[in-house]
């Protein structure tokens, strides 16, 4: 196969790599240690699956030649052999071409995510309540830990916009193509007359960036205080804990007051900022390619409805791959692997697709 023919090459550099593991030039740098290693750990992963699909075909090669044997009986044995053989090198093969595509530079990371109410009014920040549920049910599963990094309410309790860390090494790999406008179609709680409305929120998911990648000049930042309030905009601190930072050259601004501590909620406004310019840089670095397309696949467009949930039909569809489940309040419950599957599936397939197609 065309993709695997440079395979002995990367067999060859993960064994280099193994053995310069411990020198003192490489461990001596924080920064060009964690990239080496994030390297070799992937190296590894294809490596292992290159020598299992290499051993498999060399037996399948054995199969084939027995059945040239004058011996009926050893003939047979052959066919059965190979009967066995073949589906476990097409899987072998399909692993291995999944490992060989583009890796994507942020799987491991810890997440940023942040949820907006849109179109809808105080319905929208219910819904946007019932979304930050349904990740929080999803990571419960999964031993994620969430913090809360900051919460804006609207008159009705629901959420204006919350922004939260995760913490967990599959959680971009689980989350990342939730990024989009996601569309309710219910009847409110303050619908008198039972008409169905519809309403959106915007889910953006933004991988955690440390400080050696995104350095921050403290003279660029403009640090405000102010307090606290909770839902109906009533006060909930006596004092000004609650920090606003503003990055003058961007325009970012971000705010954080779930903390009574101002050095607490400052810290956390800081990984939120951090994070916002990780992901502009990332997105200004992929618009300046010419040829987008791999870069692009299932990147989730923000600005484009991914998904619908309708009550009344408990229906959830998700447009980008085309799936429709009937088992909406189980989802919103948490119950996410059948989706997060499919679309995983989805756009793996494009990118292999795009790869196979160079």
């Amino acid at each position: 196969m065309a993709m695997f023919d440079q395979l002995t090459t990367v067999e060859n550099r993960f064994e280099a790599m193994g053995a310069r593991m411990s020198d003192p030039s490489l461990t001596s740098d924080p920064r060009q240690f964690a990239g080496f290693m994030r390297e070799y750990k992937h190296l590894e992963q294809v490596v292992e699956a290159y020598r299992t699909w290499r051993t498999l075909s060399d037996e399948l090669e054995g199969a084939r030649e027995m059945l040239a044997e004058d011996d009926d009986e050893m003939k047979e044995m052959a066919k059965e052999e190979i009967a066995g053989l073949e589906p476990s090198i097409e899987a072998a093969a399909t692993a291995l071409k999944l490992l060989l595509l583009p890796q994507d530079p942020h799987e491991g990371r810890d997440v940023i995510l942040e949820i907006r109410g849109g179109a809808g009014g105080d319905e929208a920040g219910l819904w946007a309540a019932d979304l930050f549920r349904m990740y929080q049910r999803y990571g419960e599963g999964r031993r994620w830990k969430f913090d809360i990094m900051n919460t804006s309410f609207n008159s009705a309790g629901g959420f204006k916009e919350i922004t939260a860390s995760i913490s967990a090494k599959d959680a971009w790999t689980r989350l990342k193509y939730e990024s989009g406008v996601h569309r309710v179609q219910r009847v409110p709680a303050t619908e008198t007359q039972g008409r169905i409305h519809t309403s959106t929120c915007t889910v953006a998911l933004m991988p955690e960036a440390d400080e050696v990648e995104v350095d921050i000049n403290a003279s660029d930042v403009r640090v405000d205080y102010f307090r606290a309030s909770g839902p109906g905009g009533q006060s909930v601190n006596t004092t000004d804990s609650a920090v606003r930072l503003t990055h003058v050259p961007s325009g970012l601004v971000v705010q954080c007051q779930d903390e009574k501590s101002q050095h607490k909620n400052k810290a956390k406004a800081m990984k939120v900022l951090r994070a916002r310019l990780y992901d502009r840089m990332v997105a200004e670095q992929m618009a300046e390619q010419r040829d987008m397309r791999n870069a692009q696949v299932g990147t989730g467009d923000r600005s484009e409805k991914i998904r619908t949930y309708n009550f009344p039909q408990s229906r959830i569809t998700d447009h980008r791959i085309g799936l429709t489940k009937h088992n909406l309040n189980a989802v919103l419950e948490g119950s996410m692997d059948e989706i997060i599957d499919a679309c995983t599936t989805f756009f793996q397939a494009k990118l292999l697709e795009a790869v196979e197609g160079d």
